[in-house]
Protein backbone atom coordinates (compact mmCIF):
# COMPACT_ATOMS: atom_id res chain seq x y z
CA UNK A 1 0.00 0.00 0.00
CA UNK A 2 1.04 3.56 -0.62
CA UNK A 3 0.46 6.48 1.71
CA UNK A 4 -1.03 9.63 0.26
CA UNK A 5 -1.38 12.94 2.05
CA UNK A 6 -4.55 14.69 0.92
CA UNK A 7 -5.77 18.21 1.67
CA UNK A 8 -9.53 18.75 1.43
CA UNK A 9 -11.68 21.79 2.10
CA UNK A 10 -13.33 21.45 5.50
CA UNK A 11 -16.85 21.23 4.03
CA UNK A 12 -15.85 18.40 1.69
CA UNK A 13 -14.06 16.57 4.51
CA UNK A 14 -17.19 16.79 6.66
CA UNK A 15 -19.35 15.43 3.84
CA UNK A 16 -16.95 12.53 3.34
CA UNK A 17 -16.95 11.80 7.07
CA UNK A 18 -20.75 11.83 7.19
CA UNK A 19 -21.20 9.58 4.17
CA UNK A 20 -18.47 7.18 5.27
CA UNK A 21 -20.12 6.96 8.68
CA UNK A 22 -23.50 6.20 7.09
CA UNK A 23 -21.87 3.46 5.02
CA UNK A 24 -20.06 2.07 8.06
CA UNK A 25 -16.61 2.49 6.53
CA UNK A 26 -13.57 4.62 7.26
CA UNK A 27 -12.81 7.88 5.50
CA UNK A 28 -9.77 6.20 3.93
CA UNK A 29 -11.90 3.38 2.55
CA UNK A 30 -14.51 5.84 1.28
CA UNK A 31 -11.86 7.84 -0.60
CA UNK A 32 -10.25 4.65 -1.94
CA UNK A 33 -13.61 3.48 -3.27
CA UNK A 34 -14.35 6.90 -4.78
CA UNK A 35 -11.00 6.94 -6.59
CA UNK A 36 -11.54 3.35 -7.76
CA UNK A 37 -14.96 4.21 -9.17
CA UNK A 38 -13.59 7.25 -10.99
CA UNK A 39 -10.73 5.22 -12.49
CA UNK A 40 -13.15 2.52 -13.62
CA UNK A 41 -15.35 5.13 -15.28
CA UNK A 42 -12.49 6.80 -17.11
CA UNK A 43 -10.82 3.58 -18.24
CA UNK A 44 -14.16 2.20 -19.44
CA UNK A 45 -14.82 5.36 -21.45
CA UNK A 46 -11.36 5.08 -23.04
CA UNK A 47 -11.91 1.39 -23.79
CA UNK A 48 -15.26 2.03 -25.43
CA UNK A 49 -13.84 4.89 -27.48
CA UNK A 50 -11.07 2.62 -28.78
CA UNK A 51 -13.57 -0.12 -29.61
CA UNK A 52 -15.78 2.39 -31.42
CA UNK A 53 -12.86 3.38 -33.66
CA UNK A 54 -12.60 -0.23 -34.87
CA UNK A 55 -16.29 -0.53 -35.66
CA UNK A 56 -18.04 0.35 -38.87
CA UNK A 57 -21.62 0.95 -39.92
CA UNK A 58 -21.30 -1.66 -42.65
CA UNK A 59 -20.29 -4.37 -40.18
CA UNK A 60 -23.15 -3.43 -37.88
CA UNK A 61 -25.68 -3.57 -40.68
CA UNK A 62 -24.36 -6.93 -41.89
CA UNK A 63 -24.77 -8.41 -38.40
CA UNK A 64 -28.25 -6.92 -38.02
CA UNK A 65 -29.25 -8.32 -41.41
CA UNK A 66 -28.67 -11.83 -40.03
CA UNK A 67 -31.19 -11.32 -37.23
CA UNK A 68 -34.66 -12.72 -37.94
CA UNK A 69 -37.43 -10.20 -38.53
CA UNK A 70 -39.93 -11.47 -35.97
CA UNK A 71 -42.00 -9.97 -33.19
CA UNK A 72 -40.31 -10.06 -29.78
CA UNK A 73 -41.51 -12.59 -27.26
CA UNK A 74 -44.24 -11.32 -24.94
CA UNK A 75 -41.90 -10.82 -21.95
CA UNK A 76 -39.51 -8.77 -24.13
CA UNK A 77 -42.09 -6.28 -25.39
CA UNK A 78 -41.98 -2.76 -24.03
Amino acid sequence: MSVLSLTLPQSLHEQVQNLAGKEGISVNEFIMLAVSEKLATLTTADYLAERAKRGSREKLLSVLAKAPDVEPEEQDKL
